[in-house]
């Protein structure tokens, strides 16, 4: 299968053990930008870090939007296909297990992980979703038991109301996933608790 052609950043795991982390950026990030936090939450983990495609004036995202929360569905269900195509080539030329990989997404780039989750659902083995809203809601649902996920929102957050997170958390368990749903004091932006929350997460057998 032939790499869609993402720019991006690849890690191999330094513990067998470990998972493969597929970082996704918010708008206007790059494949850089969750590398730091990827160090933090699991420091032994692969690293698989693409850069968004999709350009809204000089900002990277993963798929378009129409206007602030407002997605072009037919644009997201290509760009989702992508990028889970760029994931099986991924671990057919690195050579990582694509039965375990984990997304960490943040804003943009947790959304696109749910899409992955919700329309291409043997990309992930779980995810971790910072900031994240519903993306798209599939004609049928898919099956996700045993897909464990984390969601951490916050209860400020301009971007993003607080009952499109829950909303995201009860599509999510009836698709039977294992879904947590985090509240944090602040806004948009991620902080320690987050990071806290994340490594734990990941520690969890």
């Amino acid at each position: 299968m032939s790499d869609p052609g993402f720019e991006h950043v690849y890690r191999a795991a330094s513990d067998p053990a470990a998972p493969t982390l597929l970082l996704l950026h918010g708008t206007g990030g790059n494949e850089h930008d969750l590398i730091p936090l990827a160090d933090a939450i699991a420091p032994a983990a692969g690293v698989l870090s693409p850069r968004g495609k999709v350009l809204e004036g000089h900002m990277p995202r993963f798929f378009r939007r129409l206007a602030e929360g407002v997605f072009d569905l037919d644009d997201l269900r290509v760009r989702t296909q992508e990028l889970g195509d760029f994931v099986e080539a991924s671990a057919a030329r690195y050579g990582f297990d694509a039965t375990r990989v984990v997304a960490v997404g943040f804003s943009n780039g947790a959304n696109i992980a749910a899409s992955l989750l919700l329309l291409a659902p043997g990309v992930l083995s779980g995810a971790i979703l910072f900031r994240a809203m519903v993306p798209i809601v599939p004609d049928a649902l898919p099956s996700l038991p045993g897909k464990r996920i984390l969601m951490s929102n916050g209860r400020t957050d301009p971007l993003i109301p607080a009952a499109q997170a829950e909303l995201l958390a009860d599509l999510f368990r009836r698709c039977r996933a294992d879904v947590t749903l985090e509240w944090q004091p602040g806004g948009h932006n991620l902080t320690k608790r987050d990071v806290e929350l994340a490594t734990r997460f990941l520690a969890a057998p």
